[in-house]
């Protein structure tokens, strides 16, 4: 595009070049012609009121000679009443064309060598014609026109390049931008989620360059919420597995029961690679908007009457409040139930048997708040369970239950906070904004407030 732009400004310059120049070097040409000829004509014209005077050589030699050159000017005078012809001056043009010019009694010009002579007719007081010989030699004839023509030539080259160089100048401006989006697409489908190309140049290819931008967003969008829902979805498998692995305790000793439990511990790992694969190298993205919402109480009540059966199972103390009554929250069921099953897998997960707990919904005007406490440990490091896609380090940990949580708030204007509970371990603090507003006192995005150290892992 580059060179074929530059190609068609080389042409059009050159016709428009050729096309002004050659006219106007025929001018100039013209121009010098005549202007030597007119000054024959005005040295000729000098010689006129002498002429009609008198015929005398003398006289008429002196006023030749203070006319012009005598070599460039000659008078011819016919014979008459028995007077012999005179001729004064050197003669250059023919006889016949001189006597050619004394029948017609006009102005001619006749070519010679090394130039061109001007014959002007003048009548005599006798009523013969005399004629002037004026000698325009081809040099003055000439004169400047070269210059001129050189000066032509050179403005004619410099507007060439000028345009070569303007033409040169549009194409990069065009022709870079297109390059960066071409580059910026071959980066794309290789896989480069981070290309992006700059949206300038032509309203056109800027114009292109906002559409792929807006383009290779989207497509990072679609894949960080793929991954999002697989990991999530990876992660509901969790609740179960953790049903089956306490249960595998309950199976006594002997080949089978080691084998399920075995098999149980495979699948567990199993789970949390793909949760983990699945959030490696995750783009960031904006927060999946909330459906149609529900009730924080029913939701409560019922994931509290699955997980109360394993904790009868482990002698775990259950307490459960602020239920009964409706609870309306902007957040749709399956992510509330996902939510409040990672909370408590924690639970399970990360203190002893034996451990008692507490759900406590607190329903304010503008928020709803979802405490889960429990008596365990505590975390040692609660801005490092917090931190995204991150875990403890410790096996069956992926950090994804915790960032499942803070995602569902967030989605909301809310956050979700870690401190010590009343009942002695960790208390996790799950803040739903009703109202799409800041919630008092928050922090900055996925803070921490701790009330004391803990000890245990989240």
């Amino acid at each position: 595009m580059r060179w074929a732009l530059v190609k068609v400004c080389v042409a059009v310059t050159t016709m428009v070049v050729v096309a002004f120049a050659v006219p106007l070097g025929l001018v100039i040409k013209e121009m010098a012609r005549d202007r030597a000829f007119s000054n024959a004509e005005r040295q000729a014209a000098a010689i006129a009121p002498a002429l009609s005077i008198t015929t005398d050589r003398d006289q008429l030699e002196r006023v030749v000679a203070s006319a012009g050159s005598d070599d460039g000017m000659a008078v011819h005078i016919p014979a008459s009443d028995g007077a012999k012809a005179v001729d004064i001056g050197r003669q250059r043009a023919a006889a016949k064309d001189i006597a050619t010019t004394r029948g017609i009694g006009r102005a001619s010009t006749t070519e010679v060598p090394g130039g061109s002579t001007l014959l002007q007719p003048t009548a005599l007081s006798s009523g013969e014609i005399a004629v002037v010989e004026v000698y325009v030699p081809e040099s003055e004839v000439s004169n400047g026109v070269g210059t001129a023509w050189a000066v032509l030539a050179a403005v004619g080259v410099a507007l060439i390049i000028g345009s070569v160089a303007v033409a040169d100048r549009l194409g990069v401006r065009m022709v870079q931008p297109a390059q960066r989006l071409v580059e910026g697409a071959h980066e794309l489908g290789e896989g480069k989620l981070g290309a992006r190309v700059p949206e300038e140049g032509p309203n056109e290819l800027r114009l292109a360059a906002v559409a792929f931008n807006s383009m290779a967003d989207q497509v990072v969008q679609l894949l960080a919420n793929e991954r999002e829902l697989a990991a999530d979805l990876s992660h509901r498998l969790r609740t179960p597995l953790t049903v089956l692995r306490l249960n595998t305790a309950s199976l006594g000793d002997g080949p089978a029961a080691e084998q399920t439990r075995a098999a149980v511990a495979q699948l567990e790992r199993e789970v949390d690679t793909i949760i983990r694969t699945a959030r490696e190298a995750k783009p960031q993205t904006a927060a999946t908007v909330i459906g149609a919402g529900c009730d924080a109480s029913e939701v409560v009540r019922e994931r509290m009457d699955f997980w109360s059966a394993l904790a009868e199972d482990e002698g775990r103390k259950v307490r459960v409040a602020g239920v009964d009554r409706l609870v309306r929250i902007p957040v749709a069921r399956a992510d509330l139930v996902a939510a409040l099953d990672a909370l408590l897998g924690n639970v399970f997960r990360h203190t002893p048997e034996g451990t008692a707990f507490a759900v406590d919904v607190h329903n304010g005007e503008d928020a709803v708040i979802v405490l889960v406490s429990d008596a365990g440990p505590g975390i040692v490091d609660p801005e490092a369970a917090m931190a995204r896609g991150k875990g403890s380090g410790s096996d069956g940990s992926t950090g994804l239950g915790l960032d499942i949580v803070r995602r569902l708030a967030e989605s909301t204007g809310g956050d979700v906070r870690i401190g010590s509970s009343v009942l002695g371990g960790t208390e996790v603090r799950l803040w739903i904004q009703l109202d799409g507003r800041a919630p008092v006192r928050r922090g900055h995005r996925g803070s921490v407030r701790r009330r004391r150290r803990g000890a245990g892992v989240s």
